[in-house]
């Protein structure tokens, strides 16, 4: 099966960790946002979806993904599908409601990172509203950063069979997640992420061997992974980095 992936073309964004699992895993997919309108992908594509033209269920908004016949939205109950076909579960129930929560744990994260340039509203340009977000920032340098780091480095210590994976002794599509969330924390935030560097030895570990991995590492030498830019979730302005 080709799937469809469905997202806004110029950003990583939420569909990025996405792309991270299809790109591991070698499956063939088609990126619709970053294709031609001419071609009926881009933008009409997705609009299609989203004003309900193209299924009677639409979506609230990207990504989400077509497979066969089924549309997927949200990034942890497309991941949850994908896991089992792409082999980034392990096959037992238990673990996998497990990893499901771990994703969605990053999604909540992943949420509070978008807040810290945008805490009114995403309505408003980062402008309008930067104040706000110094004070948001300062927060989520304090309270937030350390809690969650924390928590999933407590997750690779415990792990009975060993700290390389979050779920056990198998990859699985939240080591993907945790990799996207602390490269990005790294673009944003890098003197707020080399102070925490000491705590988190086990996830810095986890990052490293998913970057390594061959499908990974060979997304990231190539054309299709977007850069990090200043438009998407993860943004650089130093005055919110703590440290700079």
């Amino acid at each position: 099966m080709r799937y469809e992936l469905f997202y806004w073309p110029g950003i990583q964004g939420r569909g990025e960790f996405v792309r991270l699992a299809l790109e591991d895993a070698g499956a063939p997919y088609l990126d619709v946002g970053l294709g031609d309108a001419s071609e009926g992908l881009g933008l009409p594509a997705i609009d299609s979806y989203l004003n309900g033209d193209a299924t009677p269920r639409p979506p609230f908004a990207p990504p989400f993904l077509k497979a066969g016949n089924l549309v997927i939205s949200h990034v942890a109950n497309i991941l949850q599908f994908l896991g089992p076909p792409l082999a980034l579960v392990p096959d037992n129930e238990p673990a996998r409601y497990w990893i499901h929560g771990l994703q969605l744990t990053l999604s909540d994260w992943v949420a509070e990172i978008h807040d810290i340039h945008h805490p009114i509203g995403p309505s408003l340009y980062y402008q309008q509203q930067q104040e706000a977000a110094q004070r948001r920032a300062t927060l989520f340098h304090q309270q937030r950063l350390p809690r969650f780091l924390d928590y999933f480095e407590q997750v690779l210590e415990q792990n009975p069979a060993g700290p390389e994976y979050l779920a056990g002794g198998e990859h699985c599509y939240a080591d993907l997640s945790l990799f996207q969330v602390i490269r990005g924390l790294q673009y944003a935030f890098p003197q707020a992420m080399k102070a925490q560097k000491t705590r988190i030895p086990k996830i810095l570990a986890l990052v490293d061997r998913v970057g390594g991995r061959p499908g990974i590492k060979a997304y990231l030498q190539s054309g299709r992974r977007q850069p990090f830019n200043e438009s998407g979730i993860f943004r650089h302005y130093p005055e919110l980095d703590t440290g700079s």
